[in-house]
Order: C-alpha cells, then structure tokens, then sequence
C-alpha cells in the first residue's frame, strides 16, 4: 500500500516459539501486513522475535517491549499490532509501556468484518462479535472501543460509570442474538423454499482470498459477484445457478473466506452464515495453487469444518490460480495427490474437469432416473415436478416418460405413489 493511503502508521510484532516452523512464522507475519494493509494500515515496520515461552504479563521480554516503543517513536507509528491474541491484561500492559494503540489480530480481523459488512445480517453478527471481544477488555481505556488512554474518571464513581457500560454492553449483546436468531429463522425459511425446490446445493469454500468469489463469476459466465485481491473481500454468502455437464443445474453459494486463528467470537457470531454449509450437497474446496503456505491453509479449512460439523459432507478439491504457476510449480501441486485439479478462474483452465468432479459427487446422492406415467396421472406429474429436477419429459407410446434428477427419499416416494412400476434406471 503506497504511503499516501496512510490511515494509520502500524508497526507489526510476530512472536513465535522456537519450537515452531520458520516458514509458518514468516507467512503468519506476512498475512498480518494484508491484513493491515486490507483494514486501511501503512506498515511502517516489522519486528518478530522466536522465544522458549511467552511472559504472562506481557507476552514479550523488556527488552523487546523497549525496541518495539523505540520503533513506534522513530517511525512516529500509532498503532502496535501483534500477530497473536492477547490477554486483557496483557494488552493494558503493552499500551502503558509502549506508548500506543494496542491491537491483536483477533481485533484487527474483527475491523475488517466491520469494513466489509454489507447486509443487516452482517452488520449484526460483526458488532456480535465486536462486543463479545471488548466485554472483558472493558476498562476506562476502552470505552466506546476506541482505547482512548486516560486515568481520570477510572476511580470512585468511575468504577459505577464502568458498571453501567459493562451492564450497557451486555444488554446490547442479548439484543443481538435475539436479532440474529429472529434473521436466523427467515433465512432457516428460505433454506426450506429453497431445498423444497429439487436442486442440488454446492458451497464454494475455502481460505480467504484463494478466487472463490471470482470462480462463481467463472462458473456463471457473468461478474455479478463482487470479487476482488483483498483479504475478505466479500462476508455475506451469494448463491448463483450453474449448469450441470449432464443437465439440469445446481447452486452454488459462495462462502466467507476462512482465515488461520479465526476468531471463536466471529465463528460464533458467524454461524448462521457457515451454516450454509451444513446444507450442501457438495464442498467444493478451493485452494490457492501460488501459495507457498497453501497446504497450512487448507489445513485451516478443514479444521474450521471439523469445528462446524461439516467433515463429512463429499468434497471436491480444486487448486485455483493455476495461470500463475510455472510447468514445474503444476506438477509439484499435484504430487502427492494426482486426483486433485489445477484450474483458474481467470483462464477458464479446468473449470470443466472441475464440474465434472462436482457431478460425480452429486450423482451419489441425486440419482439420475426415468419414470414412465399415463397421461391422466396428472397428480403425479406434479409431484415429479415438485420434488425432482426435471430434465426432459417426452410423449412415448401413448404415455409421458420424465427423465429427472431425484433424491433416494424422493424416489422412493415417486415409485409408491405411481399407479406404474414401469420405470428404469437411466
């Protein structure tokens, strides 16, 4: 970010174990300037440090906290951003010895979802998640979360003025989720419309900014998601139709982007959203192709899902951005797995080997069948219609024979309900 869209001068700090892996430490601190930079942030230095164990009290050792208020003062920086969670107490402390705005991750991450937020739904569940982080942290420091320093009004009747915004806070909170769970309920409604309409359900998930958004785009042949190279660029779920290879269409919900630690209070204020997920059909997994850290990322998906309760659900794994590898990079990101497909929304390269993918899944549970019924059974040409896919229904020797897609249950139900048992798989 060049200079002049100066928000804020930050000066980042990445603490890692010894014991942990140097690559992982350098893409965790290397994510964290995106995301300054994503929030609105100038990253006017970087300090990381590899320590035995973290202090209780202050995460860092004097010496560090000393070289990081030496850092803030030269590079004249008003924000310290540390790539990790920090304690309330812990938080206090830096801001005291440092002499500046305090910041974790968690709460840098929660700026961005509040920048982003388009929809009532959204708004709601960022400032859910806002409130659950600043409750505990709430000290005269930290009022109207803008971590304004000051010790006057802290003390006696400061104390009862803290009482009534905690109370305040925690009022808001439950107001919230009543919001949340009443939104909660219509989009529940809306699911129900939707799955009550006999078209297969495909989410599109994945780390942040790995093309999700702009693979739907690919998929529909049209650009009216919104897609762009930013860490979370779209928060709300979008939900196109995209054209089967063997008739018939699914659809296809592109999710919010999963990031590495995210944030429990997000994941939770979140979850109505995610759980578009636990509806689908069929994961389709995207993964960043030009990612040096792309299999720690995927490892994040997959423990995100494991958290939802979404492990089992079939998916199909795809790696995008594959116009930016070199021959040797392509055939290096399929090594150890040459079922996996290597594709870019931006050429188009492999989008059809990728749908083919998702058919084959699909075909597992929406069963590719044929019914023969008598033209005056019009009450269950109906029903094939309300509970299948049709994809072709055709006059033949004197009845109509309706090729569909269908579930088991449904089919089930169809071939119990026909007065014929004249029917064939496909």
């Amino acid at each position: 970010m060049a200079e002049t869209a100066i928000v804020e001068r930050a000066v980042l700090v990445g603490a890692y174990p010894k014991a942990a892996d140097p690559k992982r430490s350098q893409a965790s601190i290397e994510e964290l300037q995106r995301l300054t930079e994503t929030a609105g942030g100038f990253v006017a230095e970087t300090i990381t440090q590899r320590v035995e164990r973290f202090d209780a009290g202050s995460l860092l050792g004097r010496g560090k906290i000393e070289k990081v208020a030496e850092a803030v003062r030269r590079r004249r920086a008003r924000t310290v951003i540390f790539d990790s969670d920090l304690a309330p107490a812990q938080q206090k402390f830096l801001e005291r010895e440092i002499g500046a705005k305090i910041i974790d991750r968690t709460r840098l991450i929660l700026d961005i979802f509040a920048q982003r937020a388009r929809t009532k739904e959204g708004e709601l569940q960022v400032e859910l998640a806002q409130l659950s982080y600043m409750l505990p942290r709430l000290t005269g420091a930290w009022r109207g979360f803008s971590q304004q320093v000051g010790g006057i009004g802290t003390r006696g009747p400061g104390e009862r003025k803290l009482e009534y915004e905690r109370r305040h806070i925690q009022r808001r909170i439950q107001h919230l989720k009543r919001d949340i769970e009443r939104i909660k309920s219509q989009r529940a409604v809306q699911r129900r419309r939707r799955l009550a309409v006999p078209v297969p359900a495909v989410a599109i998930i994945g780390y942040t900014n790995v093309g999700k958004s702009s693979l739907l785009n690919a998929l529909t042949g049209s650009k009216t998601v919104y897609a762009d190279d930013k860490l979370f660029a779209t928060l709300d779920p979008t939900t196109r139709r995209v054209r089967l290879p063997e008739g018939g269409f699914a659809v296809f919900t592109d999710t919010v982007g999963f990031i590495s630690n995210l944030p429990t209070t997000l994941v939770a204020s979140f979850r109505s959203t995610l759980e578009e997920v636990l509806e689908a059909d069929c994961l389709l997994h995207v993964v960043d192709a030009a990612s040096p850290d792309r299999d720690a990322q995927r490892d994040t998906v997959r423990s995100v899902l494991q958290g939802l309760g979404a492990q089992d659900i079939p998916r199909v794994l795809v790696f995008n951005k594959a116009d930016m590898l070199q021959a040797q990079e392509a055939r290096a990101a399929l090594a150890d797995d040459p079922e996996r497909l290597l594709i870019s929304a931006k050429t188009g390269q492999g989008l059809d080997a990728a749908l083919g993918r998702v058919q084959e899944v699909l075909n597992r549970r929406w069963l590719l069948r044929e019914l023969a019924v008598d033209p005056g059974n019009g009450r269950l040409i109906d029903e094939i219609h309300h509970c299948a896919q049709v994809l072709q229904q055709k006059a033949e020797d004197g009845r109509w024979v309706v090729r569909m897609r269908v579930t088991p249950e449904n089919w089930s139900r169809l071939i119990h309900r026909a007065k014929m048992v004249d029917w064939k798989p496909a």
